[in-house]
């Protein structure tokens, strides 16, 4: 058995590769099955960018899919999924309609116009080549915080990043989550240093700070971006179980909880707030009502901790007047 990463590759039968642009200040994270995967999707924002999720309903037709792509660039980042599509057409993978192959790639991108990154590139926006480029170096070890598509992420107070963390269920299976957490508000508590997900810590992974002996109404003042500027934090849970497309739904919508333990506050107007849910079918559920309600669990706590995770590991991007990152303010007292 191969050493947990705490990362979402922990789960049987996924590859993630990133891309991304520092000039432009965004970029493209892409998860690649090895074997096509049972998939669904919930948006609970209210101002989600997100391609081919209308597929991903139980009543739909297509069994499963090929990739997940979660980029920076809003509505424009969505031409990622043209790139994924096109490296995965070139190794003949897709789904089969006779002679014609069409490889089925979802998406959801976040909103970072406005980051400080030259977003001037003409009349074609970059994405398609950056999800090209991630999906071909895609691999089971890779970086968090300012890479791929959490690059030019940003909360309300600190730099944003890509996150990830997994756990194994109580009968065996593995469950993990990936996350670009460009949030409209804050993964801090107050000012810092301590996150909304420390409760939920599992070792050091961002910190070992744990939460405040108190947290005070002042602590709990709401912390936000402000004025019509959207935010989006866009996440993949994926397990090795074997799930119904149904099944997959449901562990979407409860994947929520966890976006809203890391953050105060998350689902808002301007949020676009999207979970997709992936199965890679290695390990079936034996009792199916408790292993099932413990991986909803358990995904939810995936998340909590990738968001927090992605927030600590995050870089400062090189702009002036960038958002710090949490390292900045707090890396020498409290970092590892």
């Amino acid at each position: 058995m191969t050493e947990a990463r705490n990362l979402i590759t922990d789960v049987a039968g996924l590859r993630i590769g990133n891309a991304h642009d520092a000039a432009l200040g965004s970029g493209v994270t892409v998860a690649l099955f090895d074997e096509p995967a049972v998939a669904s999707c919930f948006a609970m924002g209210g101002a989600p960018a997100t391609r081919e999720t209308d597929l991903l309903d139980p009543e739909k037709m297509v069994p499963s899919i090929h990739g997940i792509v979660l980029s920076g660039g809003s509505a424009f980042g969505l031409d990622a999924a043209s790139g994924v599509q096109a490296s995965l057409k070139e190794q003949g993978i897709g789904f089969a309609v006779r002679e014609a192959l069409v490889p089925i790639v979802c998406q959801a991108s976040s909103f970072d116009l406005l980051n400080g990154g030259n977003k001037e590139w003409g009349r074609y926006p970059p994405y398609r080549e950056l999800g090209f480029q991630a999906a071909e170096q895609a691999g089971r070890d890779f970086a968090l915080g300012t890479i791929g598509g959490g690059y030019g992420a940003t909360t309300a107070n600190l730099k944003g990043g890509l996150g990830s963390a997994s756990t194994v269920t109580s009968s065996g299976h593995t469950v993990g989550a990936l996350v670009v957490v460009n949030a409209v508000a804050s993964a801090v508590i107050g000012d810092g240093p301590y996150f909304w997900a420390g409760a939920l810590e599992e070792g050091n992974e961002f910190g070992g700070l744990g939460l405040p002996s108190r947290v005070s109404s002042e602590m709990r003042s709401l912390i936000w971006k402000g004025g019509p500027q959207p935010a989006t934090t866009i996440a993949l849970v994926a397990t090795d179980a074997v799930l119904t497309k149904a099944q997959a739904k449901r562990l979407a919508i409860a994947s929520h909880a966890g976006l809203a333990r890391a953050l105060r506050f998350s689902h808002a107007l301007f949020d676009g707030d999207t979970i997709f849910a992936a199965a890679t079918g290695r390990k079936p559920l034996r009792d199916e009502a408790a292993e099932f309600t413990e991986l909803t669990a358990l995904a939810a706590d995936c998340l909590t901790r990738a968001i927090a995770r992605g927030v600590y590991e995050a870089t400062a991007l090189p702009y002036h007047g960038a958002q710090p990152a949490w390292r900045d303010l707090f890396g020498e007292s409290f970092g590892d």
